[in-house]
């Protein structure tokens, strides 16, 4: 177990996060070229190489591959391919600041899932949140829904980013569960090769022959997932979780620089208002839920 270091576990986190920024920016430039269950597989089988290398370093190789439930290995795994393809189509459509500001619903989504099915009142901090983030959605789509981006996929993507939301909540509960019985590092290596397995079965849908920068950015996309996923482990093994809680937002900065110095893609007036509205309210829903609380909070 590393020793708790704040400034180490933040310069780790900022890595992560900027890595996987650059991870959605080379999905993004492929998305509308290769089908998505090829990006699904490419992106998971080469993620399979910082992924065994970090586990051969820690010695957790061995209980990685030892499991008691292999079916809920199988669901999570599924239920991770399911964010991972809304996520590509997403960003199929969308900038990458815009995909990336969607993930952030995930916690909002919960939350509202929970008013309705489990009848469940929060707190008036958790409710103004989730009416913000739902205020943030409609700042995103005000020009599609006067029907100037109609044509420019613009519901496909939003569409595609909510239901990545919400099967993400999902999965975030699945990972909770598995999280009592299994190591990190058995979800996180089954998790890669349940995703691969599930992207080469597209394979008999029809594929693409791709080309060399096709090839160098689907590889390259799944490097830096990899890398991402291990920086931010390591990140969480160094501080608490309430520090880090508020500086996981500080990836949509990334996600935009992105966007807007490498893709050329200039955020809209009513894209950056949603985008920020959506972080925020994500933002005030994980205060609501005292995951800043100055109480002491354990490691993940």
């Amino acid at each position: 177990m590393p020793k708790q270091n704040i400034t180490a576990a933040l310069w780790l986190s900022t890595g992560g996060l900027a890595v996987m920024s650059a991870m959605s920016a080379a999905i993004h430039e492929v998305a509308g070229e290769v089908p998505t269950g090829q990006i699904i597989f490419w992106r998971s089988f080469v993620a399979l190489l910082p992924t065994l290398t970090y586990l051969a370093i820690r010695r957790e190789l061995g209980q990685s591959i030892r499991t008691r439930f292999p079916h809920k290995h199988l669901v999570r795994g599924l239920l991770g391919c399911a964010v991972m393809f809304f996520s590509f189509v997403s960003l199929r459509y969308l900038s990458v600041g815009l995909a990336t500001a969607l993930t952030y619903l995930a916690p909002i989504l919960s939350i509202a899932a929970a008013m309705i099915v489990l009848r469940e009142r929060p707190g008036s901090t958790i409710f103004l949140g989730v009416l913000l983030g739902f205020i943030g959605i409609v700042l995103m789509l005000f020009p599609a829904l006067v029907g100037t981006e109609l044509r420019d996929g613009t519901l496909i993507g939003v569409g595609a980013g909510i239901a990545m939301a919400a099967t993400n909540a999902l999965s975030r509960v699945q990972v909770k569960d598995l999280t009592r019985t299994e190591p990190p590092a058995s979800i996180a290596l089954s998790f890669a090769l349940i995703c691969s397995l599930v992207g080469l079965a597209t394979s008999l849908l029809g594929w693409v022959d791709l080309t060399l920068t096709q090839f160098t950015l689907l590889a390259g996309a799944g490097l830096l997932g990899g890398l991402g996923h291990v920086l931010l482990m390591e990140s969480v093994a160094r501080a608490p979780v309430s520090v880090l809680a508020p500086y996981e937002y500080t990836g949509i900065i990334w996600a935009f620089g992105f966007d807007l110095v490498f893709l050329g893609n200039v955020p809209t007036f009513w894209a950056l208002a949603g985008a920020l509205v959506v972080v925020g309210a994500a933002a005030l829903v994980a205060y609501g839920q005292g995951r800043w609380s100055k109480r002491p909070i354990a490691s993940a």
